[in-house]
């Protein structure tokens, strides 16, 4: 998300930059720095203030597609002389998880009304784990909401207390003789946004960012009160700019990271139609469950913190690897897949290079106190072999094929590089950033690395064995999905323990029909309970590993220890412990291990 709120008259911009489309030109680069999802669709709204009676003051437009930004603004330029300026920007990028896709879907959503303080154009990064109860409060307010969809219905949620807040000023206002325009100017003078904040989100159960703006010019950004979802907010005396991103800002506003701050859990940045901002505590903190996963993937690892943390966790892999490659890094290659690992390569890379320095010292020692040249120069020219043994081949699209034929050519959306390691000698040591499903692993990578015909193929995530779903924006909602799950179900099978399935399902049933606990107990942790993260890595290792590769392949994860060493003020790590934030996330848990039981027994 982009948020922009100048604080000058558009002349001022005009004079000073040359042009009076500065804001719109500063949320397309915002948009494009932050268009590193995926993204399948993208909307922006503007408000003009201070427009005249019947003339437009509030703008949409919206587009689907990977290249939807470019529409977008291709479609402005065409557009009469003064659409879509304004002095109040908001922009979105979609990246649909677990709901629906299509125009209908893309933010941002707008509510109409011809008050314009009544107008409302509303975006987020977010997912509700408690729709349903949602959704049962507006309509027990009188609402009948036309589609049954989150944004939806948060939209009609906020707009009814947005409306709700207009009328209590108009009453006020009358009372005071105003009328006429004297009145509206009033009410959009007195509008307070924390009150429809705070009577809206005090049932909101889940991770969000939700931002907003009315046709008189307010806006205002929140975040949930475990800080899962992360927004971050600069301001001088021309801009305010909000985004989901730390160094899209510092890029785009060319400032230091120290001028730039993180909108805190619980908090709402506010700005009035005048300008004018503040922070408000809209709901108390809890403990601060800032989403880890932002960290491992979905952000730009330009960020000075994600940077050094990825290459933590890179380095954190390193104890495990060595005995995996029998400490044998002479004949050993070290790489990457896909790009979004190269930053923990580098930091697998600096963790073993400290290792060899360590090696390096003792062979020193050990030659006593008049080595030779040659025995120095030896042990001094030991090296960390790295390569890039595979580059991806952009080029191919295998959406365009089915069954059989997508197959084959997903085995070749990586071309390999023939020569760069000793074939039978060498082991082959690649890390990657996540193991989700491990599809890609088990129909493309594996296959390719095994042409090279190494020793040994290592493969390796900077992240935790991802355990659970997650119900707060990432796309990950079921169970059955994740090769860690698959692997302690088959483990379960393997060793008699099939019960323990049974047993979890009596209890997740239980606690969701009766209310046992208040919803507070994990019990689908007890499918992982018998056994240590290596077995369940050995036997992802065995469910992976392609019929036809007569390699040794070994699946080695960063411990979840690792990963908090790593990203200490990241704490939000459900997916890998289980340990979900809120109520809400627990209860949709217990929903789809009942739903992988039943589905399983078909």
């Amino acid at each position: 998300m982009a948020m922009i709120r100048l604080l000058k008259p558009l002349s001022y911009y005009k004079e000073k930059y040359g042009t009076d489309h500065y804001g719109l030109n500063k949320l397309y680069l915002l948009m494009e720095k932050q268009h590193n999802r995926g993204q399948e669709g993208a909307g922006i709204a503007c408000v003009k203030l201070n427009a005249n009676p019947g003339d437009e003051y509030m703008f949409r437009e919206r587009a689907a597609g990977t290249t939807a930004i470019t529409e977008i603004f291709n479609n402005i330029a065409s557009m009469p002389t003064g659409s879509f300026l304004g002095e109040v920007y908001m922009g979105h990028l979609r990246y649909s998880t677990t709901g629906k896709s299509g125009m209908d879907y893309i933010h941002p959503f707008l509510r109409r009304n011809n008050w314009r303080a009544k107008n409302l154009a509303l975006c987020g990064n977010f997912n509700m784990t408690n729709v349903d109860e949602i959704f049962a409060s507006i309509v027990a307010n009188g609402q009948h909401p036309r589609k049954y969809a989150d944004t939806h219905i948060i939209l009609e949620q906020v707009g009814h207390r947005l409306d709700r807040e207009i009328e209590r000023l108009y009453n006020e206002c009358s009372a005071d003789g105003l009328t006429g325009l004297d009145l509206t100017h009033a009410i959009e003078e007195r509008v307070n946004l924390a009150n429809v904040l705070k009577s809206s989100t005090n049932i909101w159960d889940g991770g969000y960012v939700m931002c907003g703006l009315t046709g008189s010019g307010e806006t205002f950004a929140v975040r949930d009160p475990w800080g899962i979802r992360s927004a971050f907010w600069y301001k001088d005396d021309e801009i305010i700019v909000l985004a989901s991103e730390r160094p899209v800002i510092q890029t785009v506003l060319n400032v230091q990271v120290t001028d730039i701050h993180e909108l805190q859990p619980g908090e709402a940045l506010l700005t009035s139609k005048h300008g004018a901002m503040r922070l408000e505590q809209i709901n108390t903190p809890a403990t601060k469950r800032a989403c880890s996963f932002e960290r491992i993937y979905f952000s730009r690892g330009s960020d000075v913190d994600i940077y050094n943390e990825r290459k933590l966790m890179g380095q954190g892999t390193v104890e495990q690897i060595l005995p995996a490659i029998n400490y044998d890094v002479e004949h050993t290659v070290f790489s990457y897949i896909p790009n979004t690992a190269e930053v923990a390569y580098y930091g697998l890379l600096d963790g073993m290079d400290h290792f060899l320095n360590e090696q390096k010292v003792k062979r020193i020692e050990a030659l006593g106190h008049s080595p030779s040249h040659d025995e120095l120069e030896k042990i001094l020219s030991m090296r960390i072999r790295s390569e890039k043994v595979a580059i991806k081949d952009i080029k191919l699209r295998t959406f365009i094929a089915e069954g059989n034929s997508r197959n084959d050519l997903a085995a070749h959306v990586y071309d390999i590089t023939y020569g760069s390691l000793t074939p039978g000698v060498d082991n082959l040591v690649v890390i990657d950033d996540s193991i989700v499903r491990g599809t890609t692993l088990r129909q493309s990578i594996i296959k390719i690395l095994n042409r090279l015909n190494p020793k040994k193929i290592i493969i390796v995530s900077s992240s935790p064995q991802i355990r659970y779903p997650d119900y707060y924006g990432i796309d990950m909602s079921s169970v059955e999905q994740f090769i860690a799950f698959k692997a302690a179900i088959e483990l379960l099978r393997e060793r008699g323990l099939g019960y323990v399935v049974d047993d979890v399902y009596q209890k997740v049933c239980l606690q969701l029909d009766e209310g046992v606990n208040d919803n507070s107990v994990n019990f689908v942790k007890e499918i992982y309970a018998p056994f240590s993260d290596r077995e369940i890595s050995q036997k992802i290792a065995q469910l992976l590993t392609p019929s036809e590769v007569t390699t040794p392949i070994e699946i080695i994860f960063l411990p979840l220890d690792g990963l908090h060493r790593a990203c200490p003020n990241h704490s939000g790590d459900w997916y890998f412990s289980g340990n979900y934030p809120t109520k809400g996330g627990l209860r949709m848990l217990d929903r789809a291990f009942i739903d992988y039981y039943r589905k399983s027994k078909i």
